[in-house]
């Protein structure tokens, strides 16, 4: 058996009377016993399929308890997971089957429903986790899966898309080596512990809902409760009536949960009821003042870390006794550096460029052709940053966000903290837009807390606070004003399509 096979069956027979897994979609506990009875159910349905080792299955599926049996049942046989959004369109999901050979799908009554036709073999999978779900293979039947074989360490576990927010997502195949030491590396940096309950309410077909909490937290020996999807007007009353811990968020859960005024109302009413010790938070950096407000009104701890779906998640976290805001905090069982224009690399403070890893959790290639990605050992992660004296990483964009400004090279994520401190601004995006003069003119584009009301002296007062607090060729020199940003479904603004949008003609500068 590999480790992280171990891990998972020692857990559920350990605890196979013991509530371990709670679905909030179900309303109900599952036991260890009850997982591995979904285990069972679909190794059956998956070898009486011809799916067997070295096979993928596609799992479109709200989120729920059943990925963490899909999960077990998966990598025991050796099939690789790939998590999708359950949203994804048919045709979509079909090509993505097709064009990459995948041999089977886990899905919804509902989607079974919209694939028929007869190269489709499809079975009802009556889950205890997820009573509607059928499972579907594509060519009906096969016949190259590999029955029988032990799975080995560099077996293919997770196949995860990465975010795509500058270009088109590649495709990431974490090996259950991989995959187990993210989880061993999260647990302890993250004072996960026995006691510990995490809430699970961000996609489970993305990398920090499935390694970052949920498999480390198994590793942990500690209790997971699962949601359909975050709800500010329910995110409360789920952390008070569950004894949750702790959570993983984005900054946009962050910024609505300090405007939604149900959330704040539910708060009130429940404040002696809540013990969240932190909540971690990742994706981008969250601004000061929002951290800050939300570490003060809810009465807990904001942790932030950096890392991605090419090293299963975490490679930083912000100490939990000594954090330093602004920062996304010191590495954890990774080797970081930054890769400088000469193409040296070092951990020395103060330097800035593009941020380098590698480690036991970090890919050493894309699933498909991408060799620029590595260098020397390194995989190049496409983000701006630098170390401080003390080993804290300061990330400062996207080596793709960079804004050329008459031979000047911006940081959006540097002008984006500026300027976060003007008290209208609710949301903030700096992107770099065509200017004749040059080159690219530092534009904001600002989604404001009075959205349509006053945005005349606001754009005054933005352009005058960046003259005041910013270097001349940082300064944004337009403003744009927006009701929200195109998003993926992690939160992360979409800044291509944010820039085309403006450079059509969508929104007035």
């Amino acid at each position: 058996m590999t480790r992280v096979n171990e891990l998972l069956a020692a857990q559920t027979k350990r605890h196979a009377q013991d509530p371990i897994i709670k679905d909030l979609g179900l309303d109900r506990w599952f036991t260890g016993q009850d997982l591995d009875q979904d285990v069972a159910t679909l190794q059956a349905a998956l070898t009486a399929a011809g799916v067997g080792r070295g096979a993928v299955l596609t799992v479109s599926l709200t989120n729920s308890a059943a990925y963490f049996a899909i999960d077990q049942a998966a990598w025991q046989i050796g099939i690789a997971v790939h998590p999708l959004s359950p949203t994804t369109p048919v045709s979509e999901l079909v090509a993505d089957q097709t064009d990459h050979g995948y041999q089977a799908m886990l899905v919804d009554a509902a989607m079974a429903e919209q694939l028929h036709g007869a190269r489709f073999a499809q079975v009802a999978m009556p889950l205890l986790t997820y009573p509607s779900a059928v499972l579907v293979t594509l060519p009906a039947t096969l016949t190259t899966a590999a029955i029988g074989d032990d799975p080995k360490e560099d077996d293919i576990a997770l196949i995860m898309s990465t975010s795509g927010t500058t270009g088109k997502p590649k495709r990431v195949g974490l090996s259950q080596a991989i995959i187990y030491n993210a989880a061993r590396h999260n647990a302890p940096s993250n004072r996960m512990t026995s006691q510990s309950v995490a809430l699970i309410d961000m996609p489970l077909f993305h990398i920090n809902s499935q390694v970052m909490v949920g498999l480390a937290m198994r590793y942990a020996d500690a209790k997971l409760v699962v949601a359909p999807k975050f709800s500010a007007s329910r995110f409360w009353a789920w952390v008070a009536a569950n004894g949750v811990t702790w959570t993983a968020v984005v900054p946009t859960i962050v910024s609505i949960l300090l405007l939604n005024e149900k959330a704040n109302a539910a708060y009130q009413r429940l404040q002696d009821q809540v013990h969240l010790a932190y909540v971690r938070c990742s994706s981008f950096s969250l601004p000061e003042d929002q951290l800050v407000e939300f570490q003060n009104r809810f009465n807990t701890r904001i942790l932030e870390g950096y890392g991605m779906t090419e090293s299963s998640s975490q490679c930083t976290i912000n100490p939990y006794d000594a954090p330093k805001i602004g920062s996304a905090g010191k590495p954890v069982g990774t080797e970081m550096a930054i890769r400088h224009s000469d193409g040296s690399f070092s951990a020395a403070p103060g330097t800035v460029g593009e941020i380098a890893i590698r480690g036991d959790h970090v890919i050493t290639s894309y699933l498909d052709p991408h060799p620029h990605a590595f260098e020397a050992g390194w995989f190049l992660t496409g983000d701006l940053g630098e170390f401080d004296a003390d080993g804290y990483l300061f990330v400062k964009g996207r080596t793709k966000e960079i804004i050329s400004h008459g031979g000047e090279k911006v940081a959006p994520a540097h002008v984006e903290n500026v300027l976060d401190e003007l008290d209208f601004i609710a949301q903030l995006c700096v992107i770099g837009t065509p200017d004749k003069l040059y080159g690219e003119a530092v534009t904001a584009v600002v989604v404001s807390t009075t959205p349509g009301i006053n945005e005349a002296a606001q754009r005054e007062q933005l352009l005058a606070y960046g003259r005041a607090h910013l270097a001349k060729f940082e300064a944004p020199t337009q403003v744009v004003f927006m009701d929200d940003f195109p998003r993926n479904q992690t939160g992360k603004v979409l800044r291509p399509q944010l820039k085309q949008w403006i450079m059509e003609g969508q929104h007035e500068i």
